[in-house]
């Protein structure tokens, strides 16, 4: 077992071990961490632009860069949540509910630390585990059809609805939200246009980059402006702060985040590996998973280290284990995945199972050339969050305008021109009023992505179960996801029942005792 595990590494690493391929590599990985950090542009678009530049590589060369891009613009985007508030992609989304917090305490140093660490260790071993169990993980990822993919993302959307706000109905309304506008464009079997208004840029649906920033970056732009001179205000508590130990991380605080990385790194590895969930899925369910666990989860959205270590380590080890469906099966697991593809094809190798016999060198290299990445992202990842720092030190009033130019790039590339710009002020204000009357824009979002996913897959479970119910006896895995989402549904039903009834209770007691105060005066 060893001897099968490290003597293609062993051969991986010999291949790869010359200037101009490590020099690629690292030059993705450098590439992917300053793009992740810009709001609105992200892994998914640095990867776009770039294939075509990598047709005269070298295959190994070429597809090492892009990857190395995946995992530095991972990485990347946490530095605009945790600073700035407005996370470079949807997934750092969980990382500002606590890494801004403990920036504008004046701890930014120990948040970007924490993620870059957390960010590395989920990330290689999630590679490792690529490299060890690609071929039974491929047998499992084989039994997850569209029943069970169905009732995975079904749960992920009630749980994820469930743990991004403070009621469980607006979440829930928030997903519902998503999913709907996840129907506009073209109807997935019958090729009828839904909800397009006769806009062809509607055809083919909205582009998730220019929603996302809209809701995400620029909305949280409008309203820091609106309050500018209070957030100038903590900008002046941060950078006076000199203790330093806001700029580390103390050795306590590993002790109580190593088991929260490993923990989120093991989310992100499952999640990973099934395809049509991606890297926001996983961070929330980490993050989520580690609140509630938590000893004191009063501290989560206040502050909390452990929020920082639980969705950055989710959220990076999502990216190598999503190849696993690609390489073992052909299938893409993940947006940048399905990028990918274009990548290998260029270079003459096609993805699955036969790529293991025919291409046994080259995915060998590429595992070692995924390995040399994540310590590539260590080292960039260090001098980054130096040159980004001093972002903090800059008042609103120039920050602003400069991420909305970002914003305004990323949404004209990825969104079909001057259309794309108009949709990201459209879901802006739409994000102003969600995060005005409480309402989770994240769970929006969460539908929004996997809106086709799960469309599909219902469609495709209604005929497989015969329209019975009965049916999921014969699919053990969907049937436990969805008596896990009816009993998730039921726990928090109960739970909000409580907490309204001695709401109301309190009230009760308040209104007596100040009738009582009158009748005495």
């Amino acid at each position: 077992m060893i001897d099968t595990f490290f003597a293609p590494l062993a051969a991986g690493f010999a291949s790869i071990a010359n200037f101009w391929t490590l020099l690629y590599v690292c030059f993705g990985v450098a590439v992917g961490y300053a793009v992740g950090a810009i709001p609105g542009l992200g892994k998914g678009t640095a990867t776009a632009i770039l294939i075509p530049v990598t047709f005269y590589l070298e295959p190994v060369s070429a597809i090492g860069l892009l990857i190395g891009i995946a995992k530095g613009s991972t990485a990347g985007s946490a530095i605009s949540a945790i600073l700035m508030n407005t996370p470079g992609e949807p997934s750092s989304a969980a990382t500002a509910f606590d890494g801004y917090p403990l920036a504008q305490q004046g701890k930014a140093g120990k948040a970007l630390k924490m993620g870059l660490y957390a960010s590395v260790i989920g990330d290689l071993i999630s590679t490792l585990c690529l490299i060890a169990l690609a071929a039974p993980l491929a047998q499992f990822a084989l039994e997850i059809g569209p029943v069970e993919q169905f009732a995975i993302l079904l749960f992920s959307l009630t749980f994820i609805g469930a743990l991004a706000g403070n009621s469980l109905v607006k979440g829930l309304i928030s997903g519902t939200l998503g999913l709907l506008v996840a129907t506009v464009g073209m109807e997935i079997e019958t090729a009828v246009p839904r909800f397009t208004f006769g806009r062809l840029e509607l055809f083919d649906g909205l582009s998730l980059i220019p929603v996302a920033i809209g809701m995400m970056a620029v909305s949280e732009m409008v309203l820091q402006m609106a309050n500018h001179r209070e957030l100038d205000r903590q900008v002046a508590e941060i950078r006076v702060s000199s203790d330093p130990d806001d700029s580390r991380v103390t050795g306590r605080e590993w002790r109580r985040c190593l088991p929260v990385i490993l923990r989120g790194t093991g989310i992100g590895v499952f999640v990973g590996i099934l395809p049509g969930l991606g890297a926001s899925v996983a961070s929330f369910m980490s993050y989520g998973a580690t609140a509630r666990m938590s000893k004191t989860p009063e501290r989560f959205g206040k502050g909390a280290i452990e929020g920082v270590a639980a969705s950055e380590s989710a959220d990076n080890a999502v990216v190598p284990s999503s190849f696993v469906p690609l390489f073992a099966l052909g299938i893409p697991g993940s947006v940048i995945a399905a990028i990918l593809i274009s990548a290998f094809v260029i270079h003459g190798i096609t993805p699955g199972p036969l790529m293991f016999v025919e291409d046994a060198e080259i995915v060998q290299s590429l595992y070692a050339a995924m390995i040399v990445a994540s310590f590539a992202l260590l080292a960039i990842g260090l001098i980054g969050q130096t040159f980004f720092a001093w972002v903090i030190r800059s008042p609103m009033r120039v920050i602003a305008p400069a991420v909305l130019f970002f914003c305004m790039i990323g949404s004209f590339m990825q969104g079909g021109g001057l259309f794309g710009i108009g949709v990201m002020v459209i879901f802006a204000v739409f994000g102003v009023l969600a995060k005005k009357l409480d309402f989770s824009f994240v769970t929006f979002l969460i539908g929004f992505v996997i809106g086709p996913s799960l469309e599909l897959t219902l469609r495709q479970t209604i005929p497989l179960l015969d329209r019975d119910v009965t049916n999921l006896a014969q699919h053990p895995i969907a049937a436990v996801f969805i008596g896990l989402t009816i009993a998730l549904i039921a726990i928090l039903a109960l739970a909000e029942i409580r907490r309204r009834t001695r709401a109301v209770l309190a009230l009760s007691e308040g209104s007596v005792a100040f009738n009582e105060t009158g009748r005495n005066s």
